[in-house]
């Protein structure tokens, strides 16, 4: 019997359905990215160079081969965003093992750019990150949680480092609390800050 292109085709497509079957990647770790511009990558060329991919392909959650990976940040997004759309998208449809996110920059522009009340703006912040970090460590009782925190802004309109001291300080504040409960020491904080205020190695996509 003859073999069409048509047939061949067909028979070429099941298997890559087949090969493609969720199934086949039970086993795999599942890691999800969360957050605003940083974790989706915004302003590096190409996208993939954002730190939330760097880790991806170097392997650092396991290997490429054995990872599947998720990237539900969205510039501009702020803690109230990540509280309402990024951590359902984690708890009710991709069940990640490892968490990586950033979150509240932009909560913190409302201050340098508009001149909101600081107070006001860092309470909201916390009460959206206690939301954020106690609803995916009930949703994922063995996730791995790494929250960064944020580096001082250099030549700014407005001097930041106050602000950016307090918002670190909050960040580190929650962790504690969430991991003195629900979250038992599951979330750690990647300390930005710090790595920024020791001598450049190449951190910023320009100094590579």
């Amino acid at each position: 019997m003859k073999c069409t292109l048509l047939t061949l085709l067909m028979i070429a497509t099941a298997a890559l359905v087949e090969a493609q079957q969720p199934s086949t990647l039970d086993n795999n770790t599942r890691v999800m990215a969360m957050g605003d511009s940083i974790t989706a990558g915004y302003g590096a060329v190409p996208i993939t160079n954002g730190y939330a991919y760097v880790l991806y392909r170097s392997g650092v959650y396991d290997a490429m081969t054995n990872t599947t990976f998720a990237n539900a940040a969205v510039p501009n997004s702020t803690s109230g965003h990540v509280l309402n759309f990024q951590v359902p998208s984690a708890t009710q449809v991709f069940f990640p093992h490892v968490i990586v996110m950033t979150v509240g920059g932009n909560d913190l522009l409302s201050i340098f750019k508009v001149g909101a009340n600081p107070a006001q703006v860092l309470n909201t912040f916390q009460t959206n990150l206690i939301g954020i970090l106690s609803q995916l460590c009930a949703g994922l009782p063995e996730t791995r949680i790494y929250i960064g925190n944020l580096y001082n802004i250099e030549n700014f309109v407005v001097p930041t480092a106050p602000i950016i001291d307090a918002f670190n300080q909050t960040v580190t504040g929650v962790t504690n609390l969430v991991n003195a409960g629900l979250c038992s020491n599951r979330v750690k904080v990647a300390d930005i800050h710090a790595a920024f205020e020791r001598p450049q190695q190449g951190l910023l996509m320009f100094n590579r």
